[in-house]
């Protein structure tokens, strides 16, 4: 499995420390490794109408840590209602045929049945909404708080 498909959703923690937060500049898979990274972008992209992504992404890696086989049908119709129907209230951005095969693949849902939706998420966002994330003032913010 590629690497953002085995990130784990972070513990939390207190508000990130200016070298935590210059972390989350290495890379995309940096930032969402730290809870305070995920809540960080998430609130950007708020700012940008734009949170979508960042919260299918969450709703995907929790979906995936489901031990109970009686929460996984549940979770999928939830998570497809919510970010893959058309028209749906979060509706993500994604080719037809992805939809298509997460569509038939309701019926019996599998741990990753929505791993090419979250991939094609994770590279939206890393080319996209993390560049921006980088050069945002609350970033800007996070990264010299420390440094006054």
């Amino acid at each position: 499995m590629e690497s953002e498909n085995s990130l784990e959703v972070p513990e939390r923690s207190g508000r990130p420390t200016p070298h935590e937060a210059q972390e989350w500049g290495r890379s995309l898979e940096a930032l969402l490794s730290h809870h305070n990274g995920i809540q960080a972008f998430r609130s950007f992209l708020r700012s940008e109408f734009s949170e979508e992504n960042i919260e299918f992404w969450v709703a995907c890696q929790d979906y995936r840590a489901t031990k109970s086989a009686a929460k996984v049908v549940p979770k999928a119709r939830k998570i497809y209602s919510e970010y893959i129907s058309i028209q749906a209230p979060k509706e993500i951005n994604l080719d037809s045929q992805t939809r298509e095969a997460i569509t038939h693949s309701l019926a019996h849902p599998t741990m990753c049945c929505f791993n090419a939706a979250q991939r094609r998420v994770y590279s939206l966002m890393e080319k996209d909404s993390y560049p921006r994330f980088l050069k945002s003032q609350m970033y800007q913010d996070l990264i010299g708080s420390g440094q006054r």
